[in-house]
């Protein structure tokens, strides 16, 4: 059974977001780990993650994939910005083993024009200041789309971070479908050779998770703007490739789309459908249907 969800506001509580989860057919979730624009945060409350687990356990949701917040950026050329980037990351994580064997996943940050190495150096220096032999939690890099001085918009510069990482075996990647394809990767013409390319570079076993976005822009453009499944330049072919590429099929799936939480259903039933092996054109008419309502 595919792992499928979408972002989830943290409004409520663990227990909260896994009800909104099991009404839109997820299981599984992201949320911000604090503010995504900012950066407070609260205590977890021990009683809402014990509601959660049963709830979890109940329903089936499988690995959850934090997201840190936008703000958090471990390769700035400001010295307080990079010390509260490594502060939040060991906050977030000590409070994530509190829920031990989900993701953490994370933007690898911008260089603000210091070049790529430097950036790259900085990053590795940051996730060695947070990393804790023995923890739980798997951090992940995300594949970004090479907007302005952002890192890691190829496989080849996340590679050179994680080899400059101690604890590498806690480091893994989240394949962002918008990132990759704006980043010059053709994952819409031919998903297996990206993969290959993946597996080259990195190794396929640090495919972790995946974010599911079409794009508003062309291969190669560099833009980072998310649109709905099927309705972007990589469209829905695309994702039926995903949900049933035997690299891909079984890994955490997180929607990032335009979407509210009804649009967020339709597109989970429209994703399960076509790994049950549905005509395209057939779920793509259901799911243009459902967007009406």
């Amino acid at each position: 059974m595919l792992t499928l969800g979408c972002h989830l506001s943290t409004s409520g509580g663990f227990e909260a977001m896994a009800k909104r989860a099991v009404s839109i057919g997820a299981t599984t979730f992201a949320y911000f780990t604090r503010n995504p624009r900012g950066g407070s945060s609260k205590e977890p409350d021990p009683e809402d993650l014990r509601r959660f687990s049963d709830i979890a356990r109940e329903s089936g949701i499988g690995t959850l994939v934090a997201h840190a917040p936008y703000t958090l950026n471990l390769c700035s050329a400001k010295p307080d910005v990079r010390e509260f980037a490594r502060m939040a990351m060991r906050q977030d994580l000590e409070r994530m083993e509190l829920l031990p064997g989900n993701f953490y996943n994370f933007h690898p940050g911008s260089h603000v024009g210091q070049g790529a190495d430097e950036g790259i150096a900085l990053i590795a220096e940051g996730l060695n200041s947070s990393l804790v032999s023995g923890q739980r939690t798997t951090v992940l890099l995300e594949t970004m789309a090479g907007k302005g001085t952002e890192v890691g918009k190829s496989f080849e510069e996340l590679a050179r971070i994680i080899d400059l990482v101690d604890h590498d075996e806690l480091v893994g990647v989240c394949l962002d479908t918008c990132h990759v394809s704006d980043g010059g990767y053709d994952i819409s013409a031919d998903l297996d050779a990206v993969l290959d390319e993946f597996d080259r570079v990195l190794g396929i076993d640090r495919l972790r998770a995946l974010h599911l976005n079409d794009s508003k822009n062309p291969l190669g453009s560099h833009k980072d703007r998310h649109e709905r499944l099927g309705l972007g330049h990589l469209g829905l072919e695309c994702f039926a490739g995903i949900v049933n590429n035997p690299r891909t099929r079984d890994l955490p799936m997180i929607l990032e789309t335009p979407n509210e939480l009804g649009g967020y259903a339709a597109e989970i039933h429209a994703l399960r459908r076509l790994a049950d092996g549905a005509d395209t054109q057939m779920v793509m008419e259901e799911l243009s249907s459902e967007r009406d309502c």
